[in-house]
């Protein structure tokens, strides 16, 4: 993993003040809540798991293939995501890396403009990572993350753009697997402020080693990989949306 280490332990496991999250937001946020416990419910009654879903039939797992083979893209939502794994993650079974098409997304939103020698997706192929989910081998989720452009062969979206386009992910429909496709939907939703707060720093992190390596196109830097990351419970994520949605509405 790249070198974050210029982002302070305290930001990259800084929670979200849910008394400060509109109450809308949180009940879209309960409701992803029980879609996820509910997902859990139907796969564990038949000792699945939502990373044993995409691995099914797909022969033996080998480190850097995307599963399943090719991706999985909603054509209406203009969603996708696939699964996959690298060397010397500790503790990481794998991860899911999710995004969005051109499109998918809002008809104003633009990417910013590169300079670089590397050249980016253009017209109906721009697309943007969304964030990451690390899994372990029990195939439940433990952090969230972010990367540098070169990792995903995205478009380069400002973290404010990148944040409304998380509303826009959904995937409806049930190849390779309704539960896995719910879950992973639902999932962007309940954890909506931690990935507003790691898009955030996934900015300051790029911008930062852009200032301490002129001269080199920091979106294309090998050494900076992992732009910011955050572990997670769903169950602490529940339980403090419950709780805060407890609170008397305000006046």
């Amino acid at each position: 993993m790249a070198d974050v280490s210029d982002i302070s332990e305290d930001q990259r496991n800084e929670q979200p003040d849910f008394a400060t999250i509109p109450r809308e937001r949180l009940q879209r946020m309960a409701a992803a809540g029980r879609e996820v416990m509910e997902c859990y419910r139907v796969l564990s009654k038949a000792n699945l798991n939502v990373v044993g879903e995409i691995l099914r039939e797909q022969g033996t797992f080998y480190e850097w293939d995307h599963y399943p083979k090719g991706d999985i893209y909603d054509s209406e939502t203009h969603s996708q995501y696939y699964y996959h794994a690298h060397r010397g993650a500790t503790g990481e079974h794998g991860h899911f890396h999710t995004f969005l098409r051109k499109k998918g997304m809002p008809a104003e939103i633009e990417p910013i403009a590169h300079k670089g020698e590397v050249d980016w997706p253009e017209g109906d192929d721009v697309i943007t990572h969304l964030i990451a989910i690390s899994m372990d081998k029990l195939g439940y989720p433990t952090h969230l993350f972010t990367t540098n452009r070169w990792v995903t062969g995205e478009n380069w979206f400002e973290a404010g753009d990148v944040l409304r386009m998380v509303d826009h992910f959904e995937m409806d429909h049930a190849q390779p697997s309704w539960p896995t496709n719910r879950w992973l939907s639902a999932m962007l939703i309940l954890f909506q402020p931690q990935i507003a707060h790691l898009l955030r720093l996934r900015d300051e992190a790029v911008a930062d080693w852009g200032e301490k390596h002129q001269g080199n196109d920091v979106f294309e830097d090998r050494d900076l990989e992992i732009t910011s990351i955050m572990p997670i419970s769903v169950d602490q994520q529940i339980e403090q949306i419950e709780s805060a949605l407890e609170r008397p509405a305000p006046v």
